[in-house]
């Protein structure tokens, strides 16, 4: 696959994954005893995910609503479904490096489109759906967003912002903005066109609003067969 490292960066994250797991009650000899893994080429969701995820039908999503109702979905299921956004969002002009606004509650859009973010090297700038208009502007000023991902019922708040970013609205369709089910008609396998490691988190500050600051990607995601 274009674009693969080195076993031993997967590896190498994996031993220090595993060593922090098994000192987790002594803080004292996880500090003294941690190394850093190395992996200037590695990518979480290519190089550990989706192998983990290959043939495990344990699932990776288990979401209850408020009704009762239940959603699940496996660790093979997601892989895929996140290399068919992927796929999707490339088309639709998304690229490595770009900065991407996602504001989604808890439902399986917002870790598909995380995941095939990271597969895609797309800088995420995670958002809530209760920032106020001006904070939302603010983000996406400051972000250098270029597209926005949200459900339909914030699509009138983005709108009124003006900008010029792509619209994706999950949910209803949306005048004017692209309808994310539209990447379930997408390819199921995905070849990255390049490596990526690093995300945008805006984190609080003592200063006036929050600061965008590049960081490594981290989501926990429970691996299990």
């Amino acid at each position: 696959m274009e674009g693969a490292v080195p076993m031993n960066a997967a590896a190498s994250f994996l031993a220090s994954r595993d060593f922090l797991i098994a000192n987790r009650a002594d803080y004292e000899g996880a500090r003294k005893g941690f190394v850093w893994p190395r992996m200037p080429d590695f990518n979480w969701a290519l190089d550990y995910f989706d192998p983990m995820a290959a043939g495990n039908e344990r699932p990776a999503l288990w979401i209850a609503e408020e009704s009762g109702d239940t959603f699940r979905l496996s660790f093979a299921a997601l892989a895929a479904r996140s290399n068919q956004v992927a796929n999707w969002l490339r088309a639709q002009g998304v690229r490595r490096g770009d900065r991407l606004l996602l504001m989604l509650g808890n439902e399986a859009a917002l870790w598909e489109v995380m995941l095939a973010a990271i597969k895609l090297g797309v800088v995420l700038i995670p958002t809530a759906g209760l920032l106020s208009r001006d904070e939302l502007r603010d983000r996406i000023a400051r972000g250098h967003v270029r597209h926005v991902v949200t459900g339909s019922r914030n699509a009138a708040k983005v709108d009124a912002l003006g900008g010029d970013f792509t619209r994706i609205a999950v949910g209803e369709p949306t005048p004017g903005w692209l309808d994310f089910a539209q990447s379930s008609r997408s390819p199921l396998t995905f070849t990255p066109d390049g490596r990526t490691r690093a995300t945008i988190r805006c984190s609080s500050t003592s200063r006036r609003g929050p600061r965008p600051s590049p960081s490594w990607c981290c989501i926990r995601i429970r691996a299990t067969r």
